[in-house]
């Protein structure tokens, strides 16, 4: 069954704000979980993390930053269209508790994967410190939203906002001149900032780090093992044993190889779209 594109807002350059129709997504999701879309009869599946649900909309919200084909597409279309399927809620949930103090380290449009997450622990009781990162101040997404939850530290590469540098570095300075301690974290975002923050996490003391992992997938059911990664020296399938996982004991270097093999048939496709497609700058 088709899914109404409810809303659309542009974030920031290339990045956009959806919230899609799906009654049974937005009564069942729960933190930490993604859907599988496809936009038409002769699209590609690809996973997409929820930002947040309304179940009193029947609608979920997701934030999608145009990097490929099948994101670029998807971002050029309005209010009103619609997304041929939308599978899921699919992984994994959330372990939510009360751990006392966390700290949730998001970069780019993984920002927005934390977020339901950040909710859930703050309704837990937990005392929360985000670390939000981008390239640059319009890239780092839902400030204001994460402020509701506790304290946030901004990092941008060009030094726009906040502090110049990387996630690491506020890492860092939270821990060895700030003092504090945290008994877990989350960090989501691109791959090789998952396992810096790893790296780093490890060696700040933190005794659990919990990543969200984005290898290649297909079907979201385990049946085509595309997204195989290895944790704790085990072979695990992303879709249903994740897409969480225990940071520190993620085969890191695998992981970002597997991310590269189909390189050059993806930039084939996205170079066949841009054909098509003409002038997509705007977005």
């Amino acid at each position: 069954m088709p899914h109404k594109i409810l809303k659309k807002q542009k974030l920031a350059h290339l990045v956009h704000d959806f919230v899609v129709e799906a009654p049974r997504i937005a009564k069942h999701a729960k933190p930490g979980h993604f859907i599988v879309i496809r936009l038409h009869e002769k699209g590609e599946r690809i996973p997409l993390t929820i930002a947040d649900t309304y179940p009193e909309e029947g609608a979920f919200r997701m934030i999608v930053r145009a990097v490929g084909k099948t994101t670029y597409e998807l971002c050029t279309m309005k209010e009103g269209d619609e997304i041929l399927d939308v599978v899921g809620p699919l992984g994994r949930p959330s372990e939510i508790d009360r751990y006392g103090k966390v700290l949730l380290i998001g970069g780019g449009v993984g920002i927005a994967t934390l977020h339901p997450i950040a909710k859930a622990l703050k309704e837990a009781g937990n005392k929360i410190t985000a670390i939000l990162g981008g390239r640059s101040a319009e890239y780092v997404i839902m400030q204001e939203e994460f402020k509701k939850f506790g304290d946030i530290v901004i990092t941008t590469d060009d030094g726009s906002l906040g502090m110049k540098g990387v996630v690491t570095d506020a890492m860092e300075y939270l821990v060895k001149e700030k003092g504090m301690d945290f008994d877990i974290a989350w960090a989501v975002g691109p791959t090789i900032m998952m396992k810096f923050a790893a790296l780093k996490g490890k060696e700040l003391g933190i005794p659990k780090m919990w990543v969200s992992l984005n290898p290649i997938m297909v079907d979201g059911t385990g049946m085509c093992g595309a997204c195989r990664v290895t944790v704790g020296g085990e072979i695990k399938f992303a879709c249903v044993d994740g897409p969480e996982f225990d940071g520190y004991q993620v085969e890191w270097d695998e992981l970002i190889r597997r991310l590269k093999q189909y390189k050059e048939k993806e930039e084939e496709a996205f170079e066949k779209f841009l054909e098509k497609a003409g002038d997509v700058s705007w977005l």
